[in-house]
């Protein structure tokens, strides 16, 4: 059977492949942050959901569903690596995204992560951002300790998504302040802050599972197709989430008057719904929750949310191209599809 014959994934499938390999990469993650500094440590294990701000067991904490490690442990696999050949990659790219996290959460004023108050919120500013950076360096030693025929391009393809991570953000900062934003500019901070990292999941996974330079080219690809969908039901649920699934406010996006795909195309539709939707933001008021109710109507009316949705098909069926031109091993890439669904699914 080869990877276009695999059978159709199901939700069922991807719940299965999270729980698997998490239970192959989690053990790996808590060893590389209990071997950080222990004021940084406690920090780290906090925003992870691993404790509460002393230290004591959550239960059921468990940092979310880690879709970077196992994106990175399955592109290992396909490629023809064993089942923990890409174990480096998958830790380095979680640490990195926690790290990320960390700072966004600062930057961005959220208050809330993963349903409690995030870590800025409850140690300081200041230790948050340590954190961030002491994970970060994590990211890096934990690639170059394994492998060394494959570590030094390993750390030159992180070091690469690490720029593209912060030229992400510096995007996002800008497009906050821009009246005129346009669809082009979300690309670009969506290619930088989330396409990037899961790029260099892909293809750090293939790279220590042994792939070839075009496998790991065509992964790398994989992963920066899926990440822009993954970005645009991000959008989607940060105005029509469920809170007991985001862990945030309904409508917080619009609440900060985030300017996200969805809010840039309503703005420049040209419709009255996006004219009184830019008037809104234009307003130095809070916004009550009937406003918010409001605001996302408009922008549904202007068909921004449908745009969302083609868009995230779109990506999601480039991102399966890029896949299956890379040859990879059935199995596994029957896996890799049903975490693609996982995603789409995610704006149930």
């Amino acid at each position: 059977m080869t990877a276009t014959e695999a059978p159709a994934p199901s939700i069922g499938d991807a719940g299965r492949v999270l729980a698997r390999t998490r239970a192959v990469f989690e053990p790996a993650l808590r060893a590389a942050v209990h071997r950080l500094p222990a004021p940084i440590r406690r920090i780290a294990g906090y925003h992870l959901g691993w404790w509460d701000e002393r230290e004591r067991p959550t239960p059921g904490g468990n940092g979310g569903k880690a879709i970077r490690p196992v994106l990175a442990l399955l592109c290992g696999e396909a490629v023809g690596g064993g089942r923990d050949g890409a174990l480096p990659a998958a830790v380095a790219v979680e640490l990195v995204h926690n790290f990320s996290l960390l700072h966004d959460d600062i930057m961005d004023g959220d208050r809330t992560r993963r349903h409690r108050p995030a870590a800025w919120t409850v140690f300081g500013t200041a230790q948050a951002l340590l954190t961030g950076d002491s994970m970060m360096v994590a990211a890096m030693d934990t690639l170059a300790a394994e492998r060394a025929d494959v570590a030094p391009r390993a750390l030159r393809d992180l070091a690469a998504g690490l720029q593209d991570l912060c030229a992400g953000q510096s995007a996002d900062i800008r497009l906050a302040a821009d009246e005129g934003a346009t669809l082009d500019d979300c690309r670009e901070v969506i290619a930088g802050k989330t396409a990037s990292l899961l790029g260099c999941a892909c293809s750090l996974g293939a790279m220590y599972g042994g792939g070839r330079k075009e496998q790991v080219r065509l992964m790398r690809m994989f992963g920066e197709r899926l990440g822009h969908a993954f970005q645009l039901v991000d959008d989607v649920l940060g105005i029509w989430g469920d809170p007991r699934e985001t862990g945030k406010p309904v409508h917080s996006d619009l609440a900060r008057r985030r300017r996200s795909l969805p809010v840039v195309a309503a703005l420049g539709s040209g419709t009255a719904a996006g004219r009184e939707l830019a008037a809104a933001y234009e307003a130095d008021v809070e916004f009550s929750p009937a406003v918010l109710a409001h605001l996302a109507a408009l922008v549904e009316r202007t068909g921004a949310r449908r745009l969302a949705a083609e868009l995230t098909a779109k990506n999601l069926a480039d991102a399966t191209a890029c896949l299956d031109a890379a040859a990879p091993l059935p199995g596994p890439a029957a896996a890799l599809r049903a975490i693609a669904e996982l995603v789409a699914e995610r704006t149930a």
